[in-house]
């Protein structure tokens, strides 16, 4: 449930950038893809962009703050499988990161696009990844904002949340136990309930007032809790499974070629820092950023400096 937290965050309102900039409910298209239609908003000139979403069961509206990159690139935005206003899943199997993967270079084929820059947010990062390893010719650039590297880090991300909640929320902490006694466990709304009485910014932000203040917006179905729990585990909030619980990109993550920017927050108590920085070790190649004013969400917290070096990447 941590990133349902975060999705609270991550919403764009058109009243952030110009008025000209197209409205995500309204002003996309479809493309199917893989027998499925998703939902997909682009503008801008140049190289196109393709902005991976967080969660996993995230919309791509809770990216639209990276809207100011529209000046450098065609920002390509999209709503994956299940998210948003794209085709849902008749069984919640169907929901899997090599799905999302594979959904990624169709859609690239669909839109008739050579070779793409790939931006991933938090889960996106995953799927970014996991498509830089899977297609690496069609990727020219890969950015990865609070990435996780593997499903050791994604379960520390579970363990350090629950740690910092037990801390600094114990009598949140105490609900939890209760209610797992009883026998209720992640994917249940009791303890999903439990669970979102810690305020987002306590785990996710550096400066509360920035995310607190920052706006948000209706979206259709801009948080699938069916595929969040069929992606990381019934019990998720703990002990992640499923697909989440297996993925591993440390070994390859050296063999890439395109350029790599990594940016990562010093308070970010989801993707941790002490994880985070080995991508030192993992990605050499890469150029490596730990904001000092951030948590999970520098594009929010420090934009200006975000936007710099991704238009700075994107230059080269």
């Amino acid at each position: 449930m941590k990133w349902l937290l975060l999705a609270t965050v991550l919403l764009f309102t058109s009243n952030c950038f110009s008025q000209a900039l197209p409205n995500s409910e309204k002003d996309g298209v479809y493309y199917t893809v893989n027998g499925a239609k998703l939902w997909t908003v682009s503008f801008g000139a140049g190289e196109p962009l393709f902005l991976i979403a967080g969660g996993p069961g995230g919309a791509h509206v809770g990216m639209r703050a990276f809207d100011s990159l529209y000046k450098n690139c065609r920002l390509v935005y999209f709503d994956s499988f299940g998210r948003g206003k794209s085709d849902t899943a008749l069984n919640v199997k169907e929901y899997t990161l090599a799905r999302d993967i594979d959904d990624v270079e169709e859609l690239r084929k669909a839109m008739k696009l050579d070779k793409i820059n790939v931006l991933g947010h938090s889960y996106g990062s995953v799927v970014a990844q996991g498509y830089a390893i899977k297609y690496p010719q069609h990727v020219s650039r890969l950015i990865l904002s609070s990435p996780f590297h593997s499903n050791v880090m994604w379960q520390e991300n579970c363990d350090n949340c629950n740690r910092q909640i037990r801390i600094s929320y114990p009598e949140v902490w105490d609900s939890l136990l209760l209610v797992r006694k009883q026998g209720f466990r992640s994917i249940d709304s009791i303890h999903r309930a439990v669970y979102s009485r810690v305020p987002s910014w306590f785990l996710y932000g550096y400066n509360p007032e920035t995310l607190i203040n920052y706006p948000r917006v209706p979206y259709p179905n801009k948080r699938n809790m069916a595929l969040y729990y069929q992606m990381v585990g019934k019990d998720g909030d703990f002990k992640v499974t499923g697909d989440l619980g297996a993925f591993d990109y440390r070994r390859q993550l050296k063999d890439l070629k395109m350029p790599i920017l990594i940016i990562a927050g010093r308070y970010d108590r989801v993707a941790v820092p002490w994880m985070t920085v080995q991508y030192r070790k993992y990605c050499p190649q890469a150029r490596f950023e730990l904001f000092e004013k951030s948590g999970h969400v520098s594009i929010i917290e420090e934009p200006v400096k975000t936007v710099a070096l991704i238009r700075e990447l994107l230059d080269r």
